[in-house]
């Protein structure tokens, strides 16, 4: 299955079937969002952006690719990036910079289009402050699901950009090594979006979207199996913290990189 899904993970638009189940559900009222504010859109310069979430006060987790430009190649400054906690209508509970990025240490940026790098597909911005609103509680992160669970997606992306859509009860429909195969609704902007476990009704991230692939002329979004890769990356933000107290800001993804199937959504200033 591995070949199949590596050979058509370019198919970015559409066939006559797809793997979605669920229609998506946009959170554009104040109810319909309650719970989910730390979720939110990153702004990437001045024509893109991709989607992450609060895990700690001063932490977003995304994925890696949103930190390089998708046809360049050229890694972003801190300073390009802001964050929109709970964006929705053209207001966001809270606005915060950005003053660092770590990417997973085996993250390597070599253009798109390489489902070996969804693997490691994940980074951290860290915000310029702390977000301390009882209305955005970070999410905290659970360990890797199995194939057949349940799993909810919350982003933004193409032509829904101005508030969140959740999609309810999809599932993990494979595993491959380092990497979760889902039969949910994801496009381009949607990067970086969490993918939710409900443990004991409380939602937990499980892993990020990295990619929009066909696999079996079906719709699939890719996600990163992240326990073990998170772990490795919270140990990669610890070692770059005495650096960066002594350095000026900049990338300090260490061999950042990953596919951009479903990068960062791009569109005209």
């Amino acid at each position: 299955m591995r070949a199949v899904l590596a050979a058509l993970v370019l198919a970015f638009f559409p066939p006559a079937g797809s793997a979605q189940e669920t229609p998506l559900q946009s959170l554009v009222t104040a109810d319909a969002s309650r719970g989910w504010e730390a979720v939110g859109r990153i702004n990437i310069g001045r024509s893109a952006f991709c989607t992450g979430t609060l895990i700690s006060p001063t932490l977003v987790l995304t994925a890696a690719h949103c930190l390089y430009h998708h046809d360049s190649g050229k890694a972003f400054e801190p300073a390009d990036f802001e964050f929109l906690a709970g964006w929705r209508n053209g207001r966001a509970a809270a606005y915060r910079q950005v003053k660092r990025i770590v990417a997973h240490p085996d993250y390597v940026y070599e253009g798109r289009d390489r489902i070996d790098r969804v693997a490691y597909d994940l980074a951290f911005l860290e915000l310029d402050q702390p977000i301390r609103l009882p209305s955005v509680r970070p999410f905290e992160t659970g360990g890797d699901p199995l194939q057949g669970d349940a799993v909810n997606i919350v982003s933004y992306a193409l032509e829904r950009s101005e508030a969140p859509s959740l999609q309810q009860e999809c599932h993990v429909v494979d595993r491959q090594p380092g990497i979760l195969v889902l039969s949910c609704s994801v496009d381009f902007g949607a990067s970086g979006a969490p993918i939710f476990i409900m443990h004991n009704g409380v939602p937990q991230i499980v892993s990020v979207v990295s990619a929009k692939a066909e696999m079996n002329s079906e719709l699939v979004a890719l996600g990163t199996a992240m326990e073990q890769p998170l772990n490795e990356l919270k140990a990669a933000y610890a070692a770059t913290e005495t650096r960066f107290k002594r350095v000026t800001p900049g990338i300090l993804s260490l061999n950042a990189s990953a596919p951009e199937t479903v990068g960062a959504k791009f569109v005209r200033p």
